[in-house]
């Protein structure tokens, strides 16, 4: 019996899952699944929308859930503790202060309920192929650039991969259970919204596989059919789903503290077998120093890499002197709290006028998010989790005042919103500088002798 089991009474423990349609299905799927020392009686949702409301479908859910098993807001959660007897609920979502876990736990307990995180030991899953997985200690770090240069380091040393991204399963679940993405068509058949449309394209573009879903045991054993080496594309600062064999973290010098301030970001800078400093090229040498610092204090046997986020626009001219309206990644700009990214970087550098406000033209779900976020100020985060959002964010963009529209998300979204005003696209890269090198410490790895000769002189990991 799981030493969690209740002593008295016997029978399974009846749990809450609270999560935001990621993380939270993976716990069910590796430890609850299945268990019978455990009854899940609910899912709870936060940061995304729409996803409460729902149902996690039996057809996934397995034995026991013929039903499947409701999702409902996280706002109700003290009401279904006490209208159910709840005995665990689980915390299951990232990318939030330590502050605000341990609310949610207090929230819990004076209800008298167990809370609880789980670890990796009960929710990585093993893989027959070597892992390298990238992550980070806070949402808008790096990570889809960084994980694109681990990708073309192990293709140019001959070793085929496949990236298998976080969850974003914000459609149809029993259709979104195990995905392959190889081309656009692919993101078309599956109706790929914004977000997930950000992480996949970039690697389609390369040529490169990417698998997502629901179900990441089952993602894994397809991919390791096809690929030498997996590598983790992580998402929403939360840690790998699989074992890793190099654990790449990236921290923000923009965003100083936080990486020891949020979970589990923490958690994912103290198990980091590397971690890269980004963005040296825009940050003060201050909030450098300060991560260096958080580095040294938390895991000073990791090795340490310093990088740049070089930006590239395929219009400069088209800036200067006009006024811009600047779209960013959503979730950066949301939970992930910062307040610019590239868009402005990239505004500023080529001299526009002025940077164009677009909270009073911003309607619908759009205008919504300013409302829940009001902190995102004159930027406009390209939200676009469902079709009634991604027109909402069209029409904000059109009704925009603006002469240029600085398009700074990982895609091009002229690809699948109309914008009606003249536009430029940013684009932007991993830039390691100096030594050591990911490329020196991934033709190091160990785990990769057996299936690719390491290059001659390269660290040994």
């Amino acid at each position: 019996m799981d030493p969690l089991t209740r002593i008295n009474g016997g029978g399974p423990q009846n749990v809450v899952i609270m999560g935001a349609a990621g993380r939270d299905f993976h716990n069910f799927n590796v430890y609850f699944r299945g268990n019978p020392d455990y009854r899940v009686l609910a899912f709870t949702a936060a940061q995304i929308p729409d996803i409460e409301g729902r149902v996690y479908p039996g057809e996934l859910a397995g034995t026991g859930y013929p039903d499947g098993i409701p999702i409902y807001p996280e706002d109700r959660l003290v009401e279904i503790l006490r209208q159910e007897r709840v005995e665990q609920v689980i915390f299951a979502y990232s990318d939030v202060p330590h502050e605000y876990v341990m609310h949610k736990a207090s929230m819990v307990l004076a209800e008298g309920v167990d809370f609880r995180l789980m670890g990796p030991r009960t929710t990585m899953l093993e893989s027959s192929k070597p892992v390298i997985s990238v992550c980070a200690v806070r949402t808008g770090v790096g990570k889809s650039q960084t994980t694109r240069r681990v990708v073309d380091i192990l293709r140019n040393m001959g070793l085929s991969t496949v990236a298998v991204r976080h969850p974003m399963p914000y459609g149809h679940l029993v259709e979104q259970v195990a995905q392959r993405f190889a081309s656009y068509e692919d993101l078309d058949r599956y109706n790929c919204t914004i977000e997930e449309r950000e992480e996949y394209e970039p690697h389609i573009d390369r040529g490169a596989v990417v698998y997502a879903g629901v179900d990441y045991e089952r993602i894994l054993r397809a991919a390791e059919q096809e690929a030498d080496v997996i590598v983790w594309d992580g998402g929403n600062n939360d840690i790998p789903f699989y074992r890793p064999d190099l654990h790449i973290v990236l921290v923000d010098p923009h965003r100083p503290g936080h990486e020891y301030r949020y979970h589990p970001g923490e958690t994912n800078l103290r198990m980091a077998d590397v971690v890269i400093i980004n963005k040296v090229d825009s940050a003060g040498a201050e909030g450098i120093e300060a991560v260096r610092e958080s580095i040294n204090r938390f895991n000073p046997d990791a090795i340490v890499i310093e990088a740049a986020s070089p930006i590239f626009v395929d219009e400069p001219g088209m800036i200067r002197g006009r006024r811009a309206l600047v779209i960013e990644d959503g979730p950066t700009l949301t939970h992930g709290e910062m307040k610019f990214g590239a868009g402005v970087i990239a505004a500023k550098k080529f001299g526009c006028s002025q940077l164009v406000d677009p909270r009073p033209y911003a309607v619908g779900t759009i205008a919504r998010t300013y409302e829940i976020y009001p902190g995102i100020g004159t930027l406009l985060p390209a939200m676009g989790y469902g079709g009634q959002q991604m027109r909402d964010l069209e029409q904000t963009i059109n009704a925009t005042d603006c002469d240029v529209v600085v398009i700074a998300t990982p895609i091009d979204l002229r690809r699948i919103i109309r914008i009606t005003r003249p536009s430029v696209r940013v684009r932007y890269e991993l830039q390691e500088i100096g030594q050591p090198t990911l490329d020196g410490v991934i033709r190091g790895m160990e785990k990769l002798r057996g299936i690719q000769t390491a290059a001659p002189g390269a660290r040994s990991y």
